[in-house]
């Protein structure tokens, strides 16, 4: 049995769907109790002393080359600084967990029309999922817009937000794909997170609020770095350099209904036939772009 017919590795796609989904329901615990640049410092600082231990008892190695360090903190900023910013800094502005999750999972589609489009040619399939996930989120984004509950509302500020995240991990994951050669996922990750650290701090320096530690805000800080940070953004870079991104594309549609039900048992956040409609729209469009781009 090679490496890749592992149990292991035919998992990761899955397991790394289930850790990302956590990662909006983090972000309503967490948010309440601080501001989000803030509590993103400490979660990018934690995370890098994790990764220090772990390099040094494994005594991996480093990225080679000036050039190699670049493409890695350009693709922290974008994937970490860049879309965790955007995302959080829209559940504090009031979006609910499982719009913000609805607006980042067309991430695969931007991808595979991008991918696409380079390619030279964008079907008809690709357009019509293009279509379908476009108007279930218009469906879920209208039924929110200024007259959801609180926490789970959409307005024009968290819309700009996580609109950024989407295109934030849209550019990082084709950055990192097309410009990083492999290397350790540990010290990849650490100068990600290096380079998003240095991008963030600034922007938690102007954050006027507080950071409150409680039970809640630890609990979400530890899950954030063990969970998402070391298990969830390691197995992400795992897959985009073993080529597995349209394995994960494939179940990444199924990010935003899973987010929605849990923020439903943990919020309350209200899930209506029109919500529940418009992420089955969603995920179909996601779906039938994923599948245009595996038979083209």
């Amino acid at each position: 049995m090679t490496a890749a017919d592992s149990p292991w590795i035919r998992a990761m796609p899955a397991v790394f769907v289930l850790i990302w989904s956590t990662g909006f329901i983090v972000a309503r615990y967490g948010m309440p109790h601080a501001p989000p640049m803030t509590f993103l410092v400490w979660r990018y600082a934690l995370s890098i002393a994790c990764f220090g231990v772990w390099i040094a008892l494994a005594r991996v190695p480093w990225p080679r080359g000036a050039v190699q360090w670049g493409h890695l903190a350009v693709t922290g900023v974008l994937m970490h600084a860049g879309y965790l910013g955007g995302v959080w800094a829209a559940v504090k502005a009031g979006m609910g967990a499982g719009l913000s999750a609805l607006i980042v999972g067309l991430q695969p589609v931007l991808t595979a029309l991008w991918l696409a489009g380079t390619g030279g040619r964008v079907s008809a399939r690709h357009w019509l999922g293009l279509a379908l996930g476009f108007v279930g989120l218009v469906l879920v984004v209208w039924h929110k817009l200024g007259a959801g509950s609180p926490g789970d509302t959409a307005n024009a500020e968290n819309l700009a937000y996580a609109i950024g995240a989407l295109l934030a991990i849209t550019s990082g994951t084709l950055y990192q794909k097309r410009f990083l050669a492999p290397c350790d996922v540990r010290t990849a990750n650490t100068v990600q997170l290096a380079a998003a650290l240095l991008v963030t701090l600034p922007l938690a320096w102007a954050e006027a609020e507080p950071m409150r530690w409680n039970a809640e805000s630890v609990g979400a800080m530890a899950w954030s770095v063990l969970g998402l940070t070391l298990g969830g953004s390691s197995l992400l870079y795992l897959l985009i350099q073993r080529g597995a991104a349209a394995s994960v594309s494939s179940l990444m549609y199924l990010v935003p209904p899973c987010t929605a039900a849990l923020a439903w048992l943990l919020f309350g956040e209200p899930v209506t036939l029109t919500t529940l409609i418009g992420t089955a729209l969603t995920a179909a469009g996601v779906a039938l772009v994923v599948r245009a781009s595996r038979g083209s």
